[in-house]
């Protein structure tokens, strides 16, 4: 399918979605965000995709909600800039964190509002030099959304979190790094080959490791040590029962680089 507003590519197992408004920093708007649940659900349900890379078109990853695209009706009546978080933006995070394959961010410019949210909901995320991070709500009296008082203080600590998004500074990419909020910064002409060697990893490794994985750390967030044993317990059982188990013992013993199928 033919999107209006981003690119889905998909190749050996690697699937990338380019947000792509780039004359507005790849601003979101409803319009993109459904478009974005569209790809997910595509991708999720097809089956052939064992990683996905989600980065931005020209100079920026995304500078947030389209604000211009959303001031409709009479400005004076009553407002509810959280009725698009419900249909479509938490749901488009939801599905994200839900897929059966590792996410790979590639952070290539500004990533604020929403698209910060967006940019750090990778497991991996690889941002250039010069990108940053912008917690923008708060300089126009709005609250951080798309998961954000969520996803920040468990990625950088209380303190940092409540200072970046009361404070609407930006955050530049090596400070990022510093705080734990990416994995790595690398030069700006280097930032797709990076990722992309990444997400070859990622491909060629055992998807539903994977899956059990991400997920686990999700849960873990939320959980006693004793209810996350239990899951850890539970997760073995079933990567003890895939393919890919048998082949990375039988590569193991041979002394030979495993071939993982993500089965």
């Amino acid at each position: 399918m033919a999107y209006a507003t981003l690119d889905l590519k998909e190749a050996d197992g690697i699937a990338t979605i380019t947000l792509n408004r780039p004359a507005t920093l790849n601003a979101l708007t409803v319009e993109l965000v459904s478009e974005m649940i569209h790809a997910l659900d595509t991708l999720r349900d097809a089956g052939n995709t064992r990683v996905l890379l989600i980065t931005g078109a020209g100079r920026g990853f995304s500078s947030g909600a389209d604000l211009g695209a959303g001031v409709t009706g009479d400005p004076t009546g009553p407002r509810d800039a959280g009725l698009a978080l419900e249909t479509h933006y938490n749901p488009m995070l939801e599905r994200i964190f839900a897929l059966p394959f590792p996410v790979v961010t590639a952070v290539n410019g500004p990533a604020a509002g929403a698209g910060c949210s967006l940019a750090i909901s990778g497991d991996v995320v690889i941002a250039a030099k010069s990108a940053y991070f912008l917690q923008a709500f708060i300089n126009i009296g709005l609250v951080p959304d798309v998961g954000s008082t969520w996803l920040l203080p468990r990625m950088i600590g209380r303190a940092r979190a409540t200072g970046m998004m009361m404070l609407g500074e930006k955050l530049p990419a090596e400070t990022a790094a510093d705080w734990g909020l990416v994995w790595k910064v690398v030069d700006d002409a280097a930032l797709m080959e990076e990722a992309h060697k990444i997400c070859a990893k990622f491909a060629a490794g055992p998807t539903r490791s994977y899956a059990l994985l991400r997920q686990a750390i999700r849960t873990s967030l939320e959980s006693t040590l004793t209810q996350t044993l239990h899951h850890e317990r539970v997760n073995q059982r079933s990567a003890s029962r895939t393919n890919d188990f048998l082949e990375g013992v039988m590569a193991f013993l041979g002394k030979r680089a495993a071939r993982f199928t993500g089965g």
